[in-house]
């Protein structure tokens, strides 16, 4: 078996175990302006496949422009992939239409890098967390304020904060409150795309154990995307590593840390320091 069918197969989910998430051969070209005024491809993701188990956290590792922020796009159909599938309960959503897809968004969510640019500054945050109860028809308009502040209770807001506006919240602030939009609408799966990143360190700890507390209470599917693999090692249980838009190597976590088989997946080890973020697994 070749290095990159040994990086498919150690992606899938533990055989007997059917997965929530399962993306096959997910390929995104972009048409680009090359030299003069010819276009051409570019591969931005080129051939991903991986499982993500139910109640698990699978990590997706890479530089800068490596592909893990548009695969988590396409996996989430914010973006259209070019090729390949992805299933979601059984279901291939990258091949459904806007409207089908309507009835998966309350259980595909997603955190992002910065959770206060995704907030409109001129609502208040509580509104804007409570909008998908009444956009999926959740809740009745009566219960959406009380249905949130028991949301902002649980990721450690107060009450007072619903009729703020995000200029108002400091950074950890600002994603707790994407994390309670994320969670308002009790999705089975979420995508969490860098969200310590812009974070002190400190912050960062509170976060991630916030997000695994979250994930035990409510047997949460995360896909983790980032560039640290001190976060994988803390959240993930197997994760994968993508170079240039190509899955290079995945596996158990462990395995990863302590036998990588590439030089992109020893560079990001070595580029590890000593835990500082205070995270306990």
């Amino acid at each position: 078996m070749s290095q990159r069918d040994r990086s498919k197969a150690s992606a899938i989910s533990p055989a007997g175990k059917l997965p929530l998430v399962s993306v096959r051969d997910l390929r995104k070209v972009y048409r680009v302006r090359g030299d003069g005024r010819s276009m051409a491809d570019f591969v931005a993701v080129d051939d991903v496949s991986f499982d993500i188990g139910r109640g698990e956290t699978f990590g997706l590792i890479g530089e800068s422009g490596s592909g893990k922020t548009t695969t988590g796009r396409m996996v989430l159909a914010l973006e259209a992939a070019t090729s390949g599938s992805v299933l979601f309960d059984g279901n291939d959503i990258a091949a459904l239409s806007s409207l089908d897809m309507r009835r998966y968004r309350k259980n595909m969510q997603i955190v992002f890098q910065d959770s206060g640019s995704a907030f409109n500054p001129r609502r208040s945050v509580g509104s804007q967390v409570g909008y998908a109860l009444e956009r999926f028809a959740l809740a009745s308009k009566k219960d959406i304020r009380s249905l949130v502040l028991e949301m902002f209770d649980r990721v450690g807001m107060e009450p007072s904060h619903y009729d703020r506006y995000i200029h108002e919240f400091s950074g950890g602030q600002r994603q707790r409150l994407g994390i309670a939009r994320a969670l308002i609408t009790d999705p089975d799966f979420i995508v969490l795309d860098e969200p310590t990143a812009a974070l002190d360190v400190s912050v960062q700890a509170q976060i991630l154990n916030l997000l695994k507390d979250l994930q035990a209470e409510r047997g949460l599917t995360l896909l983790l995307i980032t560039h640290n693999l001190a976060l994988v090692e803390h959240m993930c249980d197997r994760a994968g590593v993508l170079a240039r838009g190509k899955l290079v190597e995945s596996g158990p976590v462990d395995e990863l840390l302590t036998d990588p088989r590439t030089d992109i997946t020893r560079t990001l080890v070595d580029a590890v320091l000593e835990p500082t973020l205070g995270l306990t697994r």
